[in-house]
């Protein structure tokens, strides 16, 4: 499918797994946790009983690390009975703190992209997750010079991409979104008669999943590394 981006003028980006790192320390992260509960249920158990707690507290918690964890803590509970040691539910808080401290880690030719395309556009950060954790990031990331704008949203579905390219004076048709999330990243644009291109990234959340009877037919662009969006957009 030939798509044209010529009139593109802006492009957002996506942060986590686009610009760097960060499922991957989920999937270890429940790992742990499943070590930690496994005299209660089996890892296979705790993981689903996990992701269901997940959804169950998003409209509450919403995205990032901080209602991981508290999804955790209170699973922990759930699973033990209410007998679950004060030395585990510190445990599973120490794991939270670990996976707030990691650093930074850009994934392949980022921030040359991010050089390059500047030049020729305006560039935003559109992401969701903790608003504490993600300005940590992105400051630590040493990217902040590439953007004219940053903006960390409660949820990535068509209205709050609609009220973020009103608030910017942004043309659908002239946005440009780069993500690693088909439901989170490229639907929702396309929707909105915007455009999109996808980079997977090697591990996804199961709450970002789609199915190819909600891609088909849709217009964007895959690419394998992020670097590739150059020869596109040129």
């Amino acid at each position: 499918m030939e798509i044209e981006y010529s009139n593109i003028k802006v492009i957002g980006f996506d942060a986590d797994d686009t610009l760097w790192v960060n499922e991957t320390y989920f999937r270890d992260a429940e790992a742990e946790f499943a070590d930690l509960l496994s005299q209660f249920e089996t890892k296979n158990k705790i993981d689903q009983e996990l992701f269901k707690m997940e959804l169950k507290n998003l409209p509450m918690y919403g995205y990032g690390i901080k209602g991981f964890v508290l999804s955790m803590v209170e699973m922990a509970l759930e699973l033990s009975n209410n007998t679950v040691a004060n030395t585990t539910i510190q445990e599973i808080l120490n794991i939270g703190k670990r996976m707030i401290n990691k650093p930074v880690e850009l994934l392949d030719g980022v921030e040359d992209v991010l050089q390059t395309l500047s030049q020729s556009y305006r560039l935003i950060v559109a992401t969701k997750g903790d608003l504490l954790d993600q300005e940590r990031k992105l400051q630590q990331s040493g990217l902040l010079q590439y953007f004219h704008h940053i903006e960390v949203l409660s949820d990535k579905k068509e209205e709050n991409y609609s009220k973020l390219l009103n608030h910017l004076d942004i043309k659908p048709s002239e946005f440009l979104m780069i993500g690693n999330s088909l439901k989170s990243d490229v639907l929702p644009l396309i929707n909105i008669k915007a455009h999109a291109i996808h980079v997977p990234f090697h591990t996804t959340w199961l709450h970002e999943q789609v199915t190819e009877t909600e891609t088909n037919g849709k217009a964007y662009k895959t690419i394998s590394a992020l670097p590739e969006v150059l020869k596109l957009l040129n």
